[in-house]
């Protein structure tokens, strides 16, 4: 039962990978980065589950926040061209005032 759910868990990272690869576009070339981070927690799980290390666990956690955090990073960088967002280099001057 649990070499099925590992067969399935490496199948999915495959598929991910590839549809990271080949994306039509950015978007889901990023969304296929963030299956695969999530494929990697739940190996990491059943991982520390198999050989009973419970600190894994901790491992996958960690690791599941920054995969969020990147992914949000990311998307943001996509978007707006900056990791600032929308508008926040645009009529400022060095002085605090606005731009002529």
């Amino acid at each position: 039962m649990i070499t099925t759910g590992c067969l399935f868990i490496l199948v999915t990272l495959a598929l991910a990978l590839l549809r990271a690869v080949r994306g039509p576009s950015v978007y889901d070339r990023i969304v296929a980065v963030n299956t695969f981070g999530t494929m990697i927690v739940l190996l990491l799980v059943l991982l520390g589950f198999l050989t009973d290390r419970p600190e894994f666990e901790d491992i996958a956690l960690l690791y599941v926040l920054i995969n969020f955090a990147s992914t949000i990073a990311v998307l943001k960088f996509v978007k707006y061209s900056s990791l600032a967002g929308p508008g926040a280099d645009r009529g400022a001057s060095p002085k605090g005032g606005t731009a002529p």
